[in-house]
């Protein structure tokens, strides 16, 4: 690997020369120097040494996002669609702002800890976030931090999130429109003042609204694991009661929608099937799932210009911003005769 000295070697010049070109301080070297040293630099395939340079200026140009997991979870932080593009967002956004992401799960607040530590990171994105010893440890940090679909109030960190609630109203409104009256919740297990909680909470008052009593038989609460989503699948099949199902995440409802087919049962014929996000999957699906959009590309950009705002001490306007949802109707919802 070459090095500052063997840069300074080819070019005949110091390393101190090399190193302020490098950094941008070249406003003593000549022209003809920049560009013999950057001719050097090309020519070797010179790589900083990050570590050295956040040694030195105290800023390692890392972001880390974590995600807190609990022990029985089985899918990974990227297996989702939705959190790959919005994952993908935030490293784009960060990329073209000269900055790195880093990321990791962790269980407990010695796994944050210990990350910690380990890395010198300038500032962090947390999702799974609710109010419990993990969250009182992070608002001790001394770091900027963003949260993602957070509903824990924080005066000290900032948060991207969404219309959850009016999603969940809006995707069992749209069914009940429809004439389904037994309508099933598919989500992951929910936790108090939570994303999945908000979604319920719609589902729950869109119900009320129509007349229609809740039935905790018609709550079904696992992981997003392919195989248990459409393990599921097979299970709505069987139940005859069921005319349709809101599922708080397309990769579920895609999971649910080939359980119902492998079981000899049909979409939207038997049931009815709509999902939430709007991953490039609801177009794929047979047949395409109608479902509730959210924007995990503007969500991502959005996270980042937080964390560069509060990096570089700029004035906040606020803290928190929630985007909006809308229904995309395609061909997984039938209308059925009450």
């Amino acid at each position: 690997m070459s090095t500052i000295k063997d840069i300074a070697n080819i070019v005949g010049v110091s390393c101190t020369t090399v190193s302020n070109v490098i950094h941008g301080r070249s406003g003593r070297v000549s022209a003809e120097t920049i560009e013999r040293i950057n001719d050097a630099i090309d020519k070797l395939g010179y790589v900083p040494n990050m570590s050295a340079r956040s040694l030195v200026s105290s800023s390692s140009k890392v972001i880390g996002m974590i995600s807190h997991l609990t022990a029985n979870t089985k899918e990974t932080i990227i297996e989702d669609p939705f959190h790959s593009a919005f994952i993908g967002s935030i490293e784009k956004t960060l990329r073209e702002n000269g900055y790195y992401l880093m990321l990791r799960a962790v269980e407990t607040t010695a796994d944050l800890s210990a990350f910690l530590r380990n890395w010198n990171v300038d500032g962090l994105f947390f999702t799974g976030v609710f109010e419990d010893e993990f969250y009182y440890t992070l608002k001790d940090l001394n770091i900027p931090i963003v949260l993602i679909d957070s509903y824990v109030p924080s005066s000290s960190m900032c948060n991207i999130g969404l219309e959850d609630y009016r999603g969940g109203y809006t995707a069992t409104k749209y069914l009940i429109e429809h004439g389904h009256r037994k309508i099933a919740f598919a989500s992951p297990p929910i936790k108090i003042r939570g994303v999945v909680s908000e979604r319920f909470q719609g589902y729950k008052d869109a119900l009320s609204e129509a007349s229609i009593e809740f039935s905790p038989e018609l709550l079904f609460e696992q992981e997003l694991d392919t195989e248990t989503t459409i393990n599921l699948g097979q299970r709505l099949a069987d139940r005859s009661d069921i005319t349709a199902v809101f599922a708080t995440a397309d990769i579920l409802a895609a999971g649910i929608m080939a359980g119902i087919q492998l079981s000899g049962k049909s979409v939207p014929e038997d049931i009815s099937v709509i999902g939430f996000d709007d991953i490039n999957l609801c177009r794929l699906t047979s047949p395409t799932l109608t479902t509730i959009h959210q924007d995990a590309p503007l969500k991502g950009k959005l996270a980042v210009n937080f964390l560069i705002d509060l990096l570089d001490k700029n004035p906040l306007k606020e803290r928190e911003v929630i985007l909006p949802i809308n229904l995309v109707e395609r061909r997984s919802v039938k209308y059925r005769n009450p």
